[in-house]
């Protein structure tokens, strides 16, 4: 199943808004029209809220006729993840415990979003706490990939992406721990944007020590837009990103022009010829689907043939990382209340969190996760020495069935359910920016992502070279059209 239809640019639905040619309550209509009929079969909204967006968007029709100015996302209709909070709107995060849990403040995202005059359609759909690459939880109807129902959207930020991909909104927020918007955004065939760490303040999520689960993943979590194409997603950052004094890791902002980034592009293409590129297909260690590789493979050469890089492939050097990244992430979440919610409610929760909660992790086991991710971080520090943006395949795999963490047998190899996530941790764990961006489909039409990875604060860059793939024509599609042009 895929939709159709598609939206305006983001920026071009806002100005028409605001000149009064469009209204909002047009624009939040058709998402509602589109959410009634489309989303009983993807369940990619668990907390729909077209009422709320609905009088929301009466107030900035009435600002327009007023001749008042409005915000540069003005009547746009978005949706916003499960994990991020929405004051006065549940935000259950997945889970039993949490099932009725209504903030009593927006998350820096949200307000951000609410003050330039984006319109929520309602929260989407995540895995519990967002400890899964799918769109699973106990709580709701695992989320469907609108390209094939049968599999999976990928996730964490599973409903957000398939709120997008289906057409139901021009874009969503997702959150982002380990891969959990650019995995989505590949197996959708949409962009889906992991900025520096700092960029965009996370508040008060993952810092919030009154509830466990909600608490977790500080150092490694950030939130971006998951959208049809690289001039939406940079139309969104241009709200999102700046300071605040809430996220201790926020950096001063100023430094990124992201209205200018796709105008750059259009106007000369060379801002990103002759780039020094490193392309690793497996980073020397990971099982990839053949058709994965012949696919992103096909694009870099492209890519370099175009703007004359001079491309090398790589081996990062690091070993295959066995149980530190989950001791990372124990490392930084709220075991003890959340062993008492295992306790409590451990029958009603995901399998493998239970496991994860119910292991028992060592200071050694956290020590040495730390070390892990220190040497992690020094040799990709080396490695940017050498080249300005790194690119690999976004996940190892195309769409799989619904139901399974992940397949256990890639490329004739046996591999653990999350080895086809290898690609994305490396960039949470040292901040530097990723976006994933649609390259191309398997035989019989499933989506293939690529993943681009810039030095620590170069946002510009990888937005730059995303983009350089819409216009060397490496980008397939900013929205899924009709089925029968990819089958």
């Amino acid at each position: 199943m895929i939709d159709g239809r598609s939206w305006p640019p983001v920026a071009e639905s806002a100005a028409s808004v605001g000149r009064g040619e469009t209204t909002a309550t047009s624009l939040v209509t058709t998402a509602i029209d589109r959410w009634a009929e489309l989303d009983e079969e993807l369940h990619a909204f668990c907390t729909p809220t077209p009422d709320l967006a609905l009088s929301g968007a009466a107030r900035i029709d009435a600002m327009v006729a007023d001749g008042r100015p409005v915000g540069r996302l003005a009547g746009v209709p978005y949706a916003v993840k499960d994990l991020i909070c929405t004051k006065g709107t549940r935000t259950t995060s997945g889970s039993v415990r949490y099932r009725d849990f209504v903030p009593s403040e927006d998350d820096i995202v949200v307000e951000r979003c609410t003050g330039a005059g984006a319109l929520s359609l309602g929260k989407t759909n995540a895995s519990e706490f967002g400890y899964s690459a799918t769109g699973t939880n106990p709580l709701f109807p695992t989320t469907r990939n609108p390209w094939d129902t049968r599999l999976t959207p990928g996730g964490s930020s599973a409903g957000s992406a398939a709120a997008v991909a289906a057409g139901i909104v021009p874009f969503a927020l997702g959150s982002d721990g380990g891969g959990s918007i650019r995995i989505p955004a590949a197996f959708t065939s949409l962009v889906g944007f992991k900025p520096s760490m700092g960029r965009v303040p996370v508040y008060p999520g993952c810092r919030d020590p009154d509830h466990p689960g909600v608490s977790g993943w500080e150092s490694i979590e950030h939130i971006g837009p998951i959208c049809r194409t690289v001039d939406d997603v940079c139309t969104v950052m241009g709200v999102l990103a700046g300071p605040d004094p809430r996220d201790r890791h926020t950096i001063p902002a100023g430094d990124v022009a992201w209205h200018t980034i796709v105008a750059d592009m259009h106007d000369d293409p060379t801002v990103v010829g002759g780039l020094r590129v490193a392309y690793s297909e497996d980073f020397g260690y990971l099982a990839v689907d053949p058709a994965v590789r012949a696919v992103v493979g096909d694009a870099v050469a492209r890519l370099s043939a175009a703007l004359s890089w001079n491309t090398t492939r790589v081996d990062p050097g690091w070993d295959e990382p066995g149980d530190e990244f989950t001791a990372l992430i124990m490392s930084e979440t709220d075991l003890v209340g959340m062993r008492r919610m295992v306790d409590d409610i451990g029958d009603q929760m995901s399998a493998h969190l239970v496991a994860m909660l119910r292991r028992e992790w060592s200071a050694e086991d956290f020590t040495s996760a730390t070390m892990w991710r220190k040497s992690i971080v020094n040799r990709m520090a080396a490695l940017m020495g050498d080249h300005d943006i790194v690119i690999t395949p976004t996940a190892c795999v195309p769409p799989f069935e619904v139901g399974i963490q992940g397949p256990s047998v890639i490329d004739g190899r046996d591999v653990a359910d999350t080895a086809w996530q290898g690609f994305t941790f490396v960039a949470n764990l040292t901040g530097q920016p990723a976006v994933s961006v649609p390259v191309g489909f398997t035989s019989d039409g499933l989506p293939i992502g690529m993943q681009i990875i810039g030095r620590h604060l170069d946002d510009a860059t990888v937005l730059r070279v995303a983009a350089a793939c819409e216009q060397v024509g490496v980008h397939p599609m900013g929205t899924p059209a009709r089925r029968d042009q990819v089958a």
